[in-house]
């Protein structure tokens, strides 16, 4: 079965990563406040990403994947701007081994 993975921008400007079987009914029920608690506070929400798989369960997967992104590489999905998500991924703490110094 075919399914969606999409990204709502809400009203308070925050994001919402969702996947579903029938996107134009799932985006009806967003913006009717049957969907989910986090966008039915924030109304109305607008439609801004969405990518298309052959089997819900990759786009659920993908759905998990994003949610756990920074707010910066959502964006940078959402406006296309690929080329940033690899730096946006790259770990910037001290074990990172592109700072990492080997002590003698």
């Amino acid at each position: 079965m075919k399914g969606y993975l999409y990204i709502l921008e809400c009203s308070d400007g925050s994001y919402y990563t969702g996947s579903t079987v029938d996107l134009e009914k799932r985006i009806n029920n967003h913006q009717e406040g049957r969907g989910a608690n986090h966008t039915k506070k924030r109304l109305p929400v607008k439609l801004v990403y969405v990518e298309e798989y052959l089997r819900i369960d990759s786009a659920f997967y993908r759905e998990k994947q994003i949610q756990g992104w920074s707010r910066a590489k959502k964006e940078s999905l959402i406006n296309g701007t690929l080329e940033d998500l690899n730096n946006l991924a790259e770990c910037k703490n001290e074990t990172h081994c592109k700072y990492y110094k080997e002590i003698e």
